[in-house]
């Protein structure tokens, strides 16, 4: 996540963006109304949050065209709920989750976010202490400000995350409380995260109230295991924080249990297999990166470039390193390559580390020529100070002095 981005996350808060997707299903007019009465609200409807459990799934699952379909179902009944369009909204998200990058899905992300607002801000002037509205406009605007921040859209993301901000602090004390327990948890961790990470932007931070990472962590927790709503959008976060603290095992038994109850979420499962290959769980970094790049052959949803590198690379390490095999490591490290180079990542660690090897691998064998053409692109796209640049400039300069 850029820094700016993790800024807007801060400023929006993301507030229950999942919370609403897991509800779903149907209700009749009566359960649809307005109001503050538990029993009239849509969000804490039990048929609702049944039914719609199976659609929330198969969208983290990544089987989108299921989910959408119950989703539009949801549309179809209550056109003029905001539920269906936050759900749909989320569901193109969750397509843009695994490459950033990707800009395809952002005009219709957007055009579900809009008709959410436009849709909670109706329920809203009606009722200004209509807590589901509230928490509708909070989710939508702050994921408007994530997506924002993402394409360097600055004054839009801080403005559409100061909307989301707004209402946070409005639908707090509410029966949804626990649901916006999660912006909180983000709050009180990234306000201190972000600043001492990036030291450039501590003089916007000077404006915000102090926050306490170990209580945003803790509250995080508690959102992950006893909210509906923000469960698995919290889970996500304490996946990413985990490795962030420093606390390797528990983001990688985290990773590994959201892999497992999402097979199919591209994300997930390359984290899995990230966090795997960091604890050295290498059987278990080579299933999954075996299964991603399978995934990736059979062009299934939201596996591409950037996960094929990752597992790739992994392999390639795996079979050089623990098997002792360069000739079935080579294929390998040369896809973690061509992957790169498809998503435009030749600054990544992954491309020059492959490519790395493959120079190595192409020494052992004799052909120096290719070994020089591998080292050319490292020292093309690696930091100077880097030990891949330095290598890379010792054996072109050795290659040059044995030619004179």
């Amino acid at each position: 996540m850029k820094k700016y981005s993790l800024l807007l996350v801060l400023l929006g808060l993301l507030p229950a963006p999942t919370s609403y997707a897991q509800q779903g299903g149907t209700l009749s007019d009566q359960d649809s109304a307005a109001g503050n009465n538990p029993r009239n609200m849509l969000l804490l409807n039990q048929t609702v949050q049944i039914e719609a459990t199976e659609a929330v799934n198969n969208m983290y699952n990544f089987k989108f065209d299921k989910a959408e379909r119950d989703f539009r179902w949801i549309q179809f009944q209550y056109p003029e709920h905001p539920l269906p369009y936050f759900l749909l909204g989320l569901s193109e998200w969750w397509k843009i989750v695994p490459n950033i990058e990707d800009e395809q899905y952002d005009e219709r992300c957007m055009a579900y976010l809009d008709t959410t607002i436009e849709k909670a801000e109706r329920l809203y002037e009606g009722d200004e202490a209509n807590v589901e509205a509230t928490f509708f406009l909070a989710g939508a605007y702050a994921f408007k400000g994530r997506l924002y921040s993402e394409r360097s859209q600055w004054r839009k993301a801080t403005v559409a995350g100061k909307n989301a901000l707004k209402y946070l602090k409005r639908g707090s004390g509410s029966e949804l409380s626990p649901e916006f327990l999660f912006g909180d948890a983000l709050y009180n961790y990234y306000v201190e995260w972000v600043p001492e990470n990036y030291p450039a932007l501590k003089p916007i931070f000077w404006f915000l109230s102090d926050g306490d990472k170990a209580l945003g962590i803790k509250q995080l927790q508690t959102v992950a295991n006893n909210a509906f709503y923000t469960r698995t959008e919290a889970q996500y976060f304490l996946m990413r924080i985990y490795s962030e603290e420093n606390q390797a095992e528990r983001g990688y038994e985290l990773a590994k249990y959201m892999a497992g109850t999402f097979p199919d979420n591209a994300y997930f499962e390359r984290y899995y297999a990230r966090t795997a290959y960091t604890l050295g769980q290498m059987v278990e970094t080579e299933n999954a990166s075996l299964s991603i790049l399978a995934k990736i052959d059979r062009r299934m949803p939201g596996y591409e470039a950037t996960s094929g590198r990752y597992a790739s690379f992994y392999l390639g390490y795996i079979y050089q390193s623990y098997y002792r095999d360069p000739a079935r490591a080579k294929p390998y490290f040369q896809r973690a390559v061509t992957f790169a180079e498809q998503s435009k990542s030749l600054e990544s660690g992954y491309y020059l580390l492959s490519l790395t090897a493959l120079a190595r691998i192409a020494d052992q064998e004799g052909d120096q020529e290719l070994a020089k053409n591998y080292f050319q692109k490292v020292l093309d796209n690696a930091e100077k100070k880097s030990p891949t640049h330095q290598e890379a400039k010792r054996y072109l300069s050795d290659q040059k002095s044995r030619r004179k």
